[in-house]
C-alpha cells in the first residue's frame, strides 16, 4: 500500500476512533498550538501541554483553542519542561512528545538521559516525508536532521529505523534507494561504496522487509523515464518509497529545495527514540506541524 499524499493518511486517520495522545514541551509557540488546534478539534489527537502556563493560556485565547486546566502544565524551565514530559511518556500518560519553543538539543537531552529518558539500542534518526506535486505518492528522505556524517553501520540503522516506520504505516515492502551522484561504485565516493554494502546486505537477508537500489542517483530514483534513457533496471527506480542519503547536509538541502522550490509539502519526526518525537524546524509552519501531528498518529494504526 503507497499512501499518495496527505489528505489520503488525515482521511484515514480521521477513521480511528480512539486518538493518541502528544505530550508539548514548551507549548508556549503560536505555531506549535495553532496545529495541535486543528489536529484535536479533528480528532486526531489529544494534548498535554508544558510550559509556561500564563502564556500557553494567552496564546490558546488568542486562536480560540480551548484546553482544560489539568491539560496545561506549568514548567520554570525548559530543561523541567524537557524532562517532564519524558516522565509522562515512561509512565504511559502520553504516545509521542512533540517539540514546541525548545532548543532542540536542550530536549533531545533530556530524551537519551540514560536513566530517565527513553532511548533504547537503535540510532536516532530523523525523517521526512514529503507530498511532492510531480511525484505520485509520499516521499521520505533520511537523515536530514540528526547524524551528522553516518558510516556504514550508521546508514544501515537509519534505513532501518525508516523502513520500520514505513512498516508501521501498512506498507508490506517499501522500496528503498541510496543516493550518490552515480549508479557505479568509486572507490572514491563513499557513499557509492556503501550503497553498493546495503545492497548486498539486503540480497543476503542481513535488512529485512524492503527492497534496496544502490548505489543509485536521485534522477533515477524517482524519474521512470530517466531510468530508461539511461538503461538502468530496478524495480526502485523511478517508484522509490525512501531516500537515504549521504549525509545531514544532503538530507537538509534536499528536503528543503522540494519544500521551498518544489512546492512540496513536508512532515517530519525523529525515529529510533521508543516514541515519534515532533522535531519541526523553528521556521516550520502551522501546517507543517499539523501534519507531522498526522504523521505520528497514523503510525499507532497500521490498519489505515
Amino acid at each position: 500500500m503507497a499512501i499518495k499524499n496527505f489528505d489520503e493518511l488525515i482521511k484515514k486517520i480521521k477513521k480511528i476512533e480512539k486518538p493518541k495522545k502528544v505530550v508539548v514541551v514548551c507549548a508556549h509557540d503560536k505555531h506549535t498550538l495553532e496545529a495541535l488546534g486543528k489536529a484535536e478539534k479533528e480528532g486526531i489527537i489529544e494534548s498535554i501541554l508544558i510550559g509556561n502556563k500564563n502564556r500557553i493560556k494567552e496564546l490558546l485565547k488568542s486562536i480560540v483553542f480551548e484546553k482544560s486546566e489539568d491539560s496545561i502544565i506549568d514548567s520554570g524551565s525548559d530543561t523541567e519542561a524537557a524532562y517532564r514530559a519524558v516522565e509522562l511518556v515512561r509512565c504511559h500518560k502520553g504516545d509521542f512528545i512533540m517539540k514546541g519553543k525548545i532548543q532542540t538539543a536542550d530536549l533531545l537531552k533530556a530524551v537519551v538521559d540514560r536513566d530517565k529518558g527513553l532511548r533504547g539500542d537503535k540510532i536516532m534518526s530523523h525523517i521526512s516525508f514529503l507530498e511532492v506535486p510531480t511525484y505520485h505518492k509520499l516521499l521520505a528522505v533520511t537523515d536530514g536532521g540528526m547524524v551528522i556524517s553516518p558510516g556504514l553501520e550508521e546508514k544501515k540503522q537509519i534505513l532501518e529505523n525508516a523502513v520500520e516506520i514505513f512498516l508501521s504505516l501498512g506498507y508490506e515492502n517499501p522500496k528503498v534507494a541510496l543516493l550518490a551522484a552515480v549508479e557505479k561504485t568509486n572507490p572514491k565516493m563513499s557513499e557509492s561504496v556503501d550503497g553498493e554494502a546495503l545492497k548486498k546486505m539486503n540480497l543476503n537477508g542481513e535488512i529485512k522487509n524492503c527492497l534496496v537500489e544502490g548505489p543509485i542517483s536521485y534522477d533515477l530514483a524517482i524519474c521512470k523515464k530517466s531510468a530508461e534513457i539511461k538503461e538502468y533496471s530496478s524495480p526502485v527506480a523511478g517508484d522509490a518509497d525512501i531516500l537515504v542519503v549521504p549525509n545531514i547536509t544532503v538530507g537538509n538541502v534536499l528536503a528543503k529545495s522540494l519544500v521551498y522550490s518544489g512546492k512540496a509539502k513536508m512532515a517530519g519526526f525523529v525515529a529510533g527514540a521508543g516514541v515519534p518525537i515532533v522535531l519541526t524546524s523553528r521556521g516550520a509552519s502551522s501546517e507543517e506541524k499539523y501534519l507531522s501531528l498526522v504523521l505520528c498518529a497514523a503510525l499507532f494504526h497500521s490498519d489505515i
